[in-house]
């Protein structure tokens, strides 16, 4: 979960960790995915190349590990709600099924709704201070 976390979210966000282990967890409790945190988060093409090789030689490996520890006892981002997708807030999909719950730690979350159903189809503003510790 950490590595997870580290690697997705520009190291620089507790929001932005929380929100990366919302969405893991969303898909661990999904029968679409694994049915665990390693399952979720080395499944090919899913998360940043190496997360669960590459070493975390940052000052944010720590607050990736707490990140980790809270969500692991349940904490969650309160905006992801059942997101189980997300991408760097830079990137423009063309996609019509992209519903944007919440832009934080450089992510932008989503979900995948019926088009007719999408209310908000482009990134939401970045937020920080959502989380708490």
């Amino acid at each position: 979960m950490a590595r997870a976390m580290y690697f997705e979210s520009v190291r620089s966000s507790r929001d932005g960790m929380i929100a990366v282990g919302s969405v893991v967890m969303n898909r661990v409790d999904s029968d679409a995915y694994p049915n665990t945190v390693c399952g979720v988060v080395s499944q090919r093409n899913q998360f940043a190349p190496g997360v669960m090789t590459k070493r975390m030689e940052s000052r944010a490996a720590p607050l990736a590990r707490a990140a980790a520890q809270s969500v692991l006892a349940g904490e969650r981002h309160p905006d992801v709600a059942g997101a189980m997708f997300f991408h760097a807030a830079t990137y423009r999909a063309s996609f019509n099924n992209m519903h944007y719950v919440v832009t934080t730690g450089g992510n932008a979350f989503y979900e995948r709704r019926r088009p007719e159903n999408v209310t908000a189809p482009r990134p939401l503003p970045a937020t920080e201070g959502i989380t708490g510790r």
